[in-house]
Order: C-alpha cells, then structure tokens, then sequence
C-alpha cells in the first residue's frame, strides 16, 4: 500500500481586509495568482494563526506578510515581489523589485505609505 502524498507546500500571504486599500489590493493580486499556489490568510477575521509563526497581529495590519516554500518570511515590498513572481502576467516586475537600487527604494516607499496608510485606519476605527 503507497503512503499518501503530503500536499505540495504553498506561499502564505497575511493581510489585514479591514483595511480597504490593503483589501483591495489583495482582491487584484488574487486574481492574477494560480489558486493552488497561494493561500490567503485574512488577520482581521483569524489573528489566532500570528501566534505560533510569532508574528504580532499590528505588524501584519501595517504590512503584507509572506511566508514563501521554503519557510522565510518576507514583508512589505518584498512580500509583494514574491507575490508577483508567482502570478504569470506580473511575473517580469518581480525581478526588478529584487535589484538592489530599486529594492531599497521600492522598501522605503512601501513603508512610508505602509505606515501612513495605518495610522488613517487606526484613526478611522477600522480596527
């Protein structure tokens, strides 16, 4: 009798749907990833998943968290990246979001806006 196969691992993303610019963009980047390849974990409806990863419930609210194949978790900009790289159509700027120059860039603009864009919804009571 074979043993049973495990299934193929999957890259997790965190996000948080209350907010409605993060909600959004997620809804698009969920459409241009294969079903199968990613697993969407809303933090607004499950925090209780942060706990055995160690992640904190705030952080994931003010930036896209990933957890790729191999276990490494990646934030913010990089998150995004790693998003990209699996839909087919946006796979191409996924690349350059690596480059070093454009990397630091891409880090420091997601985290401005990322933080910003967090105290507006602490401040609207979104959370």
């Amino acid at each position: 009798m074979q043993a049973p196969t495990a299934p193929p691992p999957r890259t997790v993303v965190y996000y948080n749907s209350a907010c409605p610019v993060c909600d959004a963009g997620v809804c698009a980047m969920r459409e241009k990833t294969p079903d199968a390849s990613v697993e969407w974990i809303d933090v607004h409806t499950r925090p209780e998943v942060l706990e055995p990863l160690g992640l904190q419930l705030e952080d994931v609210r003010e930036r896209l968290h990933l957890v790729d194949t191999s276990g490494a978790t990646r934030i913010g900009a990089d998150a995004i990246a790693g998003v990209l790289a699996l839909a087919p159509r946006w796979r191409w700027l996924a690349r350059p979001l690596q480059w070093p120059g454009l990397r630091t860039l891409g880090a420091w603009l997601y985290n401005l806006f990322a933080h910003q864009l967090y105290r507006w919804n602490r401040s609207r009571g979104h959370w």
